[in-house]
């Protein structure tokens, strides 16, 4: 238990530089300097008013100098990284399939919120979460699963691993390319950006084909649900509500990724 506690706390401090990452990338700026600076009167934020959900219980949600209403996000994103880390250790131990699926959790995370915020999935990352998720085929075995059956076994159980993953990545994001193409040529407007091609990707390199293919059913579920929603509330379309479809794709492989762990 002891070493989920220490997890949490960790991500808690993940999470509040993912904060910075969704706040900096897509506005192209960098992550590591200026220091962290109130995006409204841009001070400084002394290293106690940086502390993770602390501060913003104890400013108020407010900003020292000129009271500039702190979104609720930041402690959001915050918890949320921190229960996640939590969680992996908690159900896994120390080991490399935790390690895995905390770094899952921080990059859906990111993206999910990015996406929510701005409609943008920054390349840092879903391409550099792929590499990551190729690399982690290595240390953290995907579960056997439509490619290793395919091969008969014959990679032996780190190179099916690999091959699950890089099949993973490529299909899943092949197809998904494939798709959004048939609906731009047959509705005359694009129905899915190339960030979440690339953010498919990412999933299949991490979770495998067959998981990826779970995901992607519960976001677009999910997605589908909620648009309608927001769509009859808005007294609008649904074919032309404009919804961040990326968010709805990394909670489906959040819930594939700790309901359906890895084989490691």
């Amino acid at each position: 238990m002891i070493e989920a506690v220490v997890a949490g706390l960790a991500g808690l401090l993940i999470g509040s530089f993912l904060n910075v990452c969704i706040y900096r990338l897509p506005r192209d700026l960098s992550v590591v300097a200026p220091r962290s600076h109130c995006p409204k009167c841009e001070e400084p934020i002394a290293w106690y008013d940086n502390i993770p959900v602390v501060s913003y219980l104890a400013l108020r949600a407010r900003c020292r100098k000129c009271g500039w209403r702190i979104p609720v996000r930041y402690p959001l994103v915050e918890l949320a990284t921190g229960a996640l880390f939590f969680l992996a250790v908690y159900l896994n131990g120390l080991s490399p399939v935790a390690v895995k699926q905390c770094v899952f959790a921080a990059l859906m995370v990111e993206l999910a919120v990015s996406d929510l915020e701005t409609m943008i999935l920054p390349d840092e990352f879903t391409l550099g979460g792929a590499l990551l998720g190729l690399a982690f085929a290595f240390w953290a075995p995907i579960e056997p699963g439509i490619v290793t059956l395919l091969l008969g076994g014959r990679l032996g159980p780190v190179g099916a691993s690999v091959a699950e993953s890089l099949v993973g990545a490529v299909f899943s994001a092949g197809a998904l390319s494939f798709v959004a193409w048939l609906y731009e040529k047959a509705r005359g407007r694009e129905g899915l950006g190339l960030g979440d091609v690339k953010l498919i990707g990412l999933m299949g390199a991490f979770l495998g084909l067959h998981n990826t293919l779970f995901a992607l059913i519960l976001g677009s579920v999910a997605g589908s649900i909620i648009g309608l929603g927001w769509a009859l509330v808005r007294r609008k379309s649904i074919a032309t509500t404009e919804m961040p479809y990326g968010t709805f794709l990394c909670a489906g492989a959040l819930v594939v990724a700790f309901v359906r762990p890895y084989a490691g």
